[in-house]
């Protein structure tokens, strides 16, 4: 399994987790509400949005919630979200880049820096990690009834950079820029992706015993369980054990 596949099985993973106690759904919410203020109610002419659906069919958010978010979005008088990016290092030297979405960057700022703070970690300065990380479209999608080959075939025009299947799901990479083609050639065949979001991947990984990487992957754990937090990137690289212990 590609160090790709194994980054997305376990956002699979964290996801049923999440799902559990709705924190997926509030974050899918965000994006809706951010989405249709952005650009409008109408998915077909807002990308975005259009993405932002996808997710929230993947994730089985029932559609008087899915509308909710939606009509959330249209209220003038609801609350404006900005979109925040911090950068830093953990223990030993693991790098993380936190997407946060908020209606008080005070409070967000002051979150993550404790954060970092408890566990010995280093708040850095935006920008200073681009080099580790590049963004990437990935799309989780069930293999259902699609025939590898033939699936691979039709899409692969659409940009794909890498394509794999493991546990009955289609892991498709594609570059940022070609993030939007891939997504209209989906719906074009009438596919829906479990999930279609643009991942920050790491080009460069630190590899640490057991022990040592489910300590970091707790600090992962307590900055997604942060509301204003949408989501972690890491170089922690995902071995088989660590992925095991997880379960």
């Amino acid at each position: 399994m590609s160090g790709h596949n194994k980054w997305s099985t376990i956002k699979r993973k964290k996801g049923a987790a999440d799902a559990k106690r709705s924190k997926i759904f509030s974050k899918i919410i965000k994006e809706i509400t951010v989405a249709v203020k952005e650009s409008g109610e109408d998915p077909d002419s807002n990308p975005r949005l259009r993405v932002a659906i996808a997710n929230a069919k993947g994730a089985s958010m029932p559609k008087d919630t899915l509308q909710r978010a939606i009509n959330k979005g249209k209220d003038k008088d609801a609350a404006s979200f900005t979109e925040t990016t911090y950068e830093g290092y953990l223990a030993n030297g693991v790098a993380v880049v936190i997407e946060c979405t908020t209606d008080n960057i005070q409070r967000t700022v002051s979150n993550v820096r404790a954060i970092f703070n408890k566990f010995s970690g280093n708040l850095g300065t935006n920008g200073s990690l681009s080099f580790i990380f590049d963004r990437k479209g990935i799309f989780t999608i069930p293999k259902g009834d699609l025939d590898h080959d033939e699936f691979e075939l039709e899409i692969i025009d659409a940009g794909v950079e890498e394509f794999e299947l493991e546990d009955d799901f289609f892991t498709v990479t594609t570059s940022m820029e070609d993030f939007g083609s891939m997504m209209k050639k989906l719906e074009e065949m009438g596919i829906e992706p479990e999930n279609a979001e643009l991942q920050r991947l790491p080009n460069d990984t630190v590899k640490l015993d057991l022990d040592h990487s489910l300590k970091i992957m707790k600090v992962i754990d307590t900055f997604e369980e942060d509301d204003d937090v949408q989501n972690v990137f890491h170089n922690l690289e995902i071995s088989d054990e660590l992925l095991e212990n997880m379960e």
